[in-house]
């Protein structure tokens, strides 16, 4: 059969550890056969970034907003002992953080559904969407260890010099203050984000927050939110036959264990990051969790949830077995490669990525899967498959359909 032939190209982000392993993989077996890839290649493996003085982040980004599409591999964001074990010049900065800020995005974040791994929720039937702000609150935050009694107040200076201030607590013994903020234009890019994507993926959306105990700080995002449906988006919402709705985030929480599933939940920074684990891990496992960066202005990057999975790696280096799942590094290059599709006009390039998911599905339903599947599936007599073995079983099933 010919390739399917591409005519923009897609920016592909290659990555660290076990995941660049599977990355080689998934393009020898899944992809390099059907396509003929047009990719721009970015080196993000941590040697690669320290080697550039992480030059080769900000160029990935920047040929993300030209060519709008990208897929990226998992990446380590370095501690203290990565700094010895490859010797870097400074403690580089987490790539996704450096992607996210540039690009200006939302991450949104959703369960892959596989009949056989159940959700521990027992009425959740349908994937539920994670939207988690990527700028600010505690990821921002300024802090003070307090030594003893003393005055601490909130100052800002205006640029004429005028001040506002605010007392925070009179402290009669030791203590901490922590300082965090956010900007309305992040908070407006996040609101815009949400309801586009909520649009394109034909889902209901909610907000939540805590706005009343935070009368200022979280009811500006309600706010903003609001006013940006009011004026943009509440007909095409009802034209598209769906709903967006604000609650307080604990009736978020207790509406969202009644749920059926099937929506978009976006959240602040901290409780997007709290609450799309606890999805992903209600609905079995992050290697099954989708994850993707929309900027504003229509910019997207396609990446797995979950880490570089370092364990394995060092297994692999030994020359041991690895039974690695990578279904959500599979479904990243799906999901880029459906896009870039849907942006030129090319419809096999859509279809294509959609029988490979179905495919991916297919075989773990069939009773093939990775090791970490295995321990919590309710099938009866599976087949457990090293990574590799995986991968190609998945390809075994793509070429049968």
């Amino acid at each position: 059969m010919a390739k399917i032939q591409m005519t923009t190209p897609l920016v592909e982000m290659d990555g660290d550890e076990m995941t660049r392993i599977l990355w080689k993989m998934i393009k020898d077996e899944l992809i390099l056969p059907y396509i003929d890839l047009k990719s721009e290649y970015y080196d993000l493996g941590l040697a690669y970034r320290n080697e550039t003085n992480d030059q080769v982040t900000v160029d990935s980004a920047e040929a993300t907003k030209k060519y709008g599409v990208a897929v990226k591999c998992a990446t380590i964001t370095p501690n203290a002992a990565r700094m010895t074990e490859y010797d870097l010049k400074e403690m580089w900065k987490s790539p996704n953080g450096t992607i996210r800020a540039m690009l200006d995005g939302t991450v949104f974040r959703a369960p892959i559904i596989v009949k056989g791994i159940e959700p521990c929720v027992k009425n959740w039937e349908k994937p539920i969407t994670l939207a988690r702000h990527a700028y600010g609150d505690v990821y921002k935050n300024t802090e003070i260890k307090v030594p003893g009694a003393g005055k601490a107040e909130l100052v800002f200076t205006a640029e004429d010099g005028t001040e506002i201030r605010e007392l925070i607590h009179n402290f009669t013994d030791s203590g901490i203050i922590q300082g965090i903020h956010n900007t309305d234009k992040s908070i407006a890019s996040f609101a815009h984000a949400c309801f586009k994507y909520a649009l394109d993926t034909k889902q209901d959306l909610w907000f939540a927050t805590k706005d009343t105990i935070s009368k200022k700080y979280d009811h500006n995002f309600k706010d903003i939110f609001q006013e940006i449906y009011d004026a943009e988006y509440a007909e095409q919402f009802q034209a598209a036959g769906i709903e967006y709705f604000y609650t307080l985030i604990d009736d978020a929480v207790a509406r969202v264990m009644k749920a059926k599933g099937g929506f978009i939940w976006a959240c602040k920074n901290y409780d997007g990051d709290v609450m799309s684990d606890m999805v992903s891990s209600a609905f079995g496992s992050l290697a099954m969790m989708t994850s993707v960066l929309v900027s504003p202005s229509g910019v997207y990057e396609y990446e797995a949830a979950h880490g570089t999975v370092q364990r394995h790696y060092y297994k692999h280096l030994k020359g041991e077995e690895t039974s690695t799942n990578s279904v959500a590094t599979i479904f990243a290059w799906t999901g880029a490669l459906r896009k870039r599709g849907e942006l030129d006009g090319i419809s096999e390039l859509v279809e294509f990525a959609d029988k490979l998911e179905k495919a991916s599905i297919k075989t773990i339903e069939g009773g093939k899967m990775t090791k970490d599947l295995a321990l919590i599936t309710s099938l009866k007599d599976v087949t457990v498959l090293n990574s590799e073995d995986f991968i190609k079983a998945i390809r075994a099933t793509f070429d049968a359909m």
